[in-house]
């Protein structure tokens, strides 16, 4: 287990869990986001993602993660800390099933991440982004402190970036 709050838990992806994601990504309330015709993501597709994370988490210490119900270890998404594409800072992120949307576990697995990072990480700031028309997602990093930094296209999509910086001593 990487990290637990009072409803929620994220624990490492298995490489035979690719079926998981696959389901998350196939939610097409979800795949509205990350893909710009709101294609689905290939089973393929997610089992790169997760070797990849697994790999980051091994080789950074920073990874995306299965969240999940602490109650009863239901699959409610993912979260957690990977590197930027482009530019290598550290970002957050997470996607929830649309069944999970309007309950606070984004706010709440986003607040736990935040205090795990800088209790934890040597970094003075990460960052992360939303699509544009996530109105729901923006308002979650808004809630945790994070600022809008800039809009810019990403995977051909509208997003806004924001970033949180340590707090001083």
């Amino acid at each position: 287990m990487i990290l637990e709050t009072e409803r929620l838990r994220i624990v490492p992806w298995r490489a035979d869990q690719v079926d998981e994601l696959f389901r998350l990504h196939s939610d097409p309330l979800v795949a509205r986001f990350y893909d710009i015709a709101g294609a689905p993501w290939s089973m393929e597709k997610c089992r790169e993602r997760i070797a990849g994370w697994i790999a980051d988490f091994e080789q950074h210490g920073l990874g995306k993660h299965r969240l999940e119900s602490r109650a009863d270890a239901q699959l409610l998404g993912r979260a957690g800390f990977s590197l930027h594409a482009r530019t290598g800072e550290p970002e957050l992120g997470y996607g929830l099933f649309s069944q999970a949307w309007g309950k606070g576990y984004a706010t709440e697995i986003a607040i736990g991440l935040r205090d795990w990072f800088f209790a934890t990480r040597p970094e003075d700031y990460f960052i992360a982004f939303a699509h544009r028309d996530n109105t729901a997602s923006r308002r979650v990093l808004e809630k945790i402190g994070m600022r809008p930094t800039y809009a810019a296209m990403f995977a051909d999509m509208p997003h806004q970036f924001y970033d949180l910086k340590r707090p001083a001593p």
